[in-house]
């Protein structure tokens, strides 16, 4: 365990800004770290928005598979904690960020959960984009000191899981808990829907 540890700092040190990186480099880390994030909701809002039934049971079964994801993290964080780079002293700290267990990062699980079934449900474009979003916001998020290498790591595999696991249970639930979704929508938004400026 303290070899894998060693590893993980190891990497860490080497993808950490310093006060000599360039100070464009580490806004441009801070902007992804923080808001990159909100491609998520941005991007399902659209899918179910401009897609049809299809496309938003696909948006219904990412977010599904993300909360029960980050459901597990919060366990994992309760069970076993995992201090930040910061809390050790190690490398440099340039987002401020509260000293919780650092391992799985969410944001990752969160990114990760929705491009894994993203792409398990055929939505390819949409699947690539959020996995470029991820790999972006994982590196950002080591770039300024908030989080280790295998804390993205574990998230990958975290989100992975979850999503392959929860699939019996989608399979039986995941249909009609979809079509009430959409059917409500229909109903809230049926003004709108009747004028032609949205959607059915």
């Amino acid at each position: 365990m303290e070899t894998i540890e060693a590893f993980n700092q190891a990497i860490f040190l080497q993808l950490n800004a310093t006060p000599a990186t360039p100070h464009w480099l580490v806004a441009a880390s801070l902007f992804i770290a923080r808001y990159v994030i909100w491609a998520v909701p941005i991007m399902l809002g659209c899918m179910w928005l401009s897609g049809g039934d299809n496309q938003r049971k696909t948006a219904v079964h990412a977010t599904f598979v993300a909360f029960v994801a980050l459901g597990i993290n919060q366990l994992i964080g309760i069970v076993w904690y995992h201090p930040r780079p910061f809390a050790i002293s190690l490398g440099y700290t340039f987002l401020a960020h509260a000293p919780d267990s650092s391992f799985p990062s969410d944001h990752a699980t969160l990114l990760s959960a929705i491009a894994f079934t993203l792409l398990y449900d055929g939505k390819r474009l949409f699947g690539a984009l959020i996995v470029a979003a991820n790999i972006t916001v994982a590196w950002a998020r080591v770039f300024v000191g908030v989080h280790f290498p295998f804390d993205m790591a574990g998230a990958a595999l975290i989100a992975w899981s979850t999503c392959l696991l929860s699939a019996p249970l989608w399979r039986v639930a995941g249909e009609p808990f979809s079509r009430a979704l959409i059917a409500a929508y229909r109903k809230v938004v049926a003004w709108p829907i009747n004028r032609g400026w949205l959607r059915p």
